[in-house]
This record gives structure tokens, sequence and C-alpha cells, in this order.
């Protein structure tokens, strides 16, 4: 969740035990049994803008709506928008502040932890299943490749730099870089990359093609690439080795 969306959020989220009365109960219950069956007022500017706003906010909720209590948001609005004063004050609502967005991040550091076990473990038993595949061969570090088209000439050194086409996928088949896809070949020095193509490339000549399963330790390990691969994520490569520029 980004900050922006915190500072929304906590600004307006009070405690629901010392923020509501009866009253306000009440009124919130029964705004809740008629929601359903009363049509919102969107005709015309204001309506609409207003329910555009609404959609606005329901989406900046989105990441921690089972963290917070709707209705409760609904109240401080309310109160906020009428000018009447916060029943929290700055100094309270800067602790509550602070304890969610800590309370969010040891959350999230559970969900990423639990999630790299979880990949882990699935990449370790499809590794052992696909060592078994025929052609494919399993080099002493665990790296995996089987040969689609074998090269001539020599090999990369590991300083070296090479020029490759390469397809780079998910266990379930997901696309998550290609060079076919930006029509152009990629250039990089070897001792610049994950340790898994590194040592795949170094066993590659011009002309070859391989495709390569990369076991997490080799690849992008517990960090992953935030938004596009998940953390101790086993990647698979088809890798084309186009000429050695160095």
């Amino acid at each position: 969740m980004n900050r922006s969306a915190h500072a929304i959020v906590l600004c307006l989220v009070l405690s629901p035990a010392a923020c509501r009365s009866d009253t306000e109960q009440t009124a919130a219950a029964a705004a809740k049994r008629t929601a359903a069956t009363v049509p919102a007022a969107i005709d015309g500017p204001r309506g609409q803008v207003s329910y555009m706003v609404g959609l606005d906010m329901a989406k900046r909720l989105a990441p921690i709506k089972d963290e917070v209590d709707i209705d409760t948001v609904v109240i401080a609005l309310r109160a906020a928008h009428a000018g009447a004063p916060p029943r929290l004050d700055e100094a309270q609502i800067a602790k509550v502040r602070s304890g969610f967005v800590e309370h969010l991040q040891r959350k999230r550091q559970a969900g990423q932890q639990a999630l790299a076990q979880k990949n882990l473990a699935e990449g370790d038993r499809y590794l052992a299943d696909n060592r078994k595949q025929a052609g494919v061969v399993t080099t002493a570090s665990g790296l995996q490749y089987r040969i689609e088209r074998p090269g001539r000439g020599a090999r990369p050194a590991a300083d070296g730099t090479v020029r490759v086409n390469y397809v780079g996928r998910l266990l379930d088949g997901s696309e998550f870089e290609s060079t076919y896809a930006t029509d152009h070949p990629a250039e990089f020095p070897l001792n610049q990359i994950m340790p898994g193509l590194r040592e795949g490339l170094m066993l590659m000549s011009p002309g070859a093609k391989h495709r390569f399963w990369v076991p997490a330790r080799l690849g992008y390990g517990e960090t992953g690439v935030p938004g596009q691969i998940e953390p101790n994520a086993t990647l698979v490569f088809d890798l084309e080795l186009l000429e050695i520029a160095r």
C-alpha cells in the first residue's frame, strides 16, 4: 500500500468502540440495511462526482479492506464533512497511524515469508520430477537444462559479454520477460546476471538454444522481483546464444 493510501485511511479511521454512540451505531446499521434497496442519487453532476469520489476511495481502501470498519469510516467522513471536531487528537492519530503501519509491515513480511516457503517447496518438488525427464541434465549446483539445439565454437568465459535472445517464464507458464517481444536481443556481461543463467551460458556455444530450469537460490532468491516474480520462485528460461561479444 502506498503512502498516500496510508495517510488517507489512517486520517479517517477511528476506533469503533471509542467513536460510535448508540445513535450513530443505529444510524449506521439502518444505512447498511437500506443501501441495497435505495439507489444512490447519482443523477446530475453533483451526484455523479460524489459517486466517483466514493469509488475512488473504495479503490484506495481495497488493499486494507479487511483491516477497517467501513461504517466507522463513513461516520468519520460525515463528521469531518460537517466540520465536527475529531474525536482523536493529533497525538492519538499519530500513534494509531504509526501502529497501523507497523502492523501492515509485519503482516506483509509474514505473508512474504510464508509465500517464499511455499514457492521453495513447490520448486523443489517440480525439479525433483523434472530431472527424471528425458534429455534433462542436472549440474552440481542444481541447475537443470535440456539442449534444444547445439551450437558450435568456443564457450563464453565467466567475465565475457554475450548477445542472446530469451524468454523467461514461471512454473505456471506465465511469461515475465522476452527479448522476442521487444524485437531485439539483449547484451550483457556474464558477471552481472543471476548465477543460474551465468552458469548456463557458460555451457553454450554460439547458435545453441537451451531450456534452463533455475532453482530459486540460483535466481532471484527470497527477494524475488516485487510485483513481477514472487520470492523463491523457480524460473524457466528458453535461451538462445547468438554470439560472444567479448
